[in-house]
């Protein structure tokens, strides 16, 4: 999963500021994502200076806020979409995705884990592919890696399927406010490009 793309959904629940971003990746992927917290703020710095993020003034203790502008938005929902970041494997694209988007009380995840099962669906399809007994060593070898790709599908396909059949409800949460611990605020980088002003609304 691309940080910038994750990120840029979860600033759908309106302004936050960079540690509880954070800390909202690590909680919204079941566990899955935890990156460093100086990451998280270098992307929001390279979204900032793309156009997708800009600064929102700051909390009441002067942590600096940052939202999407409408560029940002709609890369965001891109990627909830089904658009993969570059250079990602769909796998795990796949279920970050699903899951954060499940965690937002303000995504529909029902059209989201929908399209996943189509494009899984294809992909089984795709891959759909039986060893003859005379074909020669590369064939094979293409033969044997479309037959993981199949059981990959398979099992995204049967994932899904539990998803489904669970209370997917009961997995929102709404935006956490933890504050970062003494020690641990914003660097002075990530706050003097958050004071930059916009280009884009």
């Amino acid at each position: 999963m691309a940080v910038r793309d994750a990120l840029l959904v979860l600033l759908m629940n309106g302004p936050a500021y960079g540690f509880q971003l954070h800390g909202d990746l690590a909680a919204r992927t079941g566990g899955r994502r935890v990156v460093n917290v100086g990451q998280t703020y270098s992307t929001l710095e390279r979204l900032t200076a793309q156009g997708l993020v800009e600064p929102a003034g700051s909390t009441d203790d002067g942590l600096p806020l940052h939202r999407l502008t409408r560029a940002g938005r709609a890369a965001g929902e891109a990627w909830l979409g089904g658009e993969d970041g570059a250079g990602t494997d769909p796998w795990h694209e796949s279920v970050d995705r699903v899951l954060i988007a499940v965690s937002m009380p303000s995504i529909e995840a029902g059209p989201v884990i929908e399209a996943e099962r189509e494009r899984w669906s294809g992909r089984r399809a795709a891959a759909d592919a039986t060893v003859d007994a005379g074909m020669d060593a590369r064939a094979r070898l293409a033969a044997g890696a479309a037959s993981a790709e199949h059981a990959r599908a398979d099992a995204m396909l049967a994932w899904l399927e539990e998803l489904v059949a669970s209370d997917l409800d009961a997995a929102a949460f709404a935006p956490s406010a933890e504050r970062p611990k003494r020690g641990r605020r914003p660097s002075r980088t990530a706050q003097a490009s958050s004071a930059q002003a916009p280009t884009d609304a």
